[in-house]
């Protein structure tokens, strides 16, 4: 696990981000064109990296990720999301209710008090996913 992660860094992660977000098996010249690489060697040369670290495989019609070894993220089909992304829908769904549904007619210290918990936690966790998402996804 140790030596995936240290294959994951500068354009051999970016590399792998393409293959993984591709949907089908990629081919050395369309990452060359996709990531804008000087020379199909330079593409040849991070796969080979990577599929040698054992995260992408070469299939007959190109190379497919292998494995999903970003820990902050997770792949469903070709979108990478943050784990985070569930808890902002939990908290905003969480304060919408709150807010909305759950208001007393007379304001307390306690509902005051539970609106502001829920708000930073959600501020929290909305920067957090933003975070991890820039991070990891660009």
């Amino acid at each position: 696990m140790s030596e995936q992660k240290d294959v994951l860094r500068g354009l051999t992660l970016k590399v792998y981000k393409f293959v993984l977000r591709s949907d089908r098996p990629v081919g050395i010249r369309e990452v060359q064109r996709a990531l804008n690489l000087s020379s199909p060697t330079l593409a040849l040369y991070h796969i080979s990296k990577l599929e040698e670290a054992g995260l992408i495989k070469k299939e007959a019609n190109g190379y497919v990720a292998d494995r999903v070894i970003l820990e902050n993220l997770f792949r469903f089909r070709r979108i990478l999301i943050p784990r985070n992304f569930f808890y902002v829908i939990f908290l905003v769904t969480s304060l919408i209710i709150l807010a909305v549904f759950l208001r007393p007619p007379v304001i307390t210290r306690e509902y005051v008090f539970s609106l502001a918990v829920i708000s930073i936690a959600t501020a929290a966790s909305v920067y957090e996913t933003i975070k991890v998402f820039s991070q990891e996804v660009s």
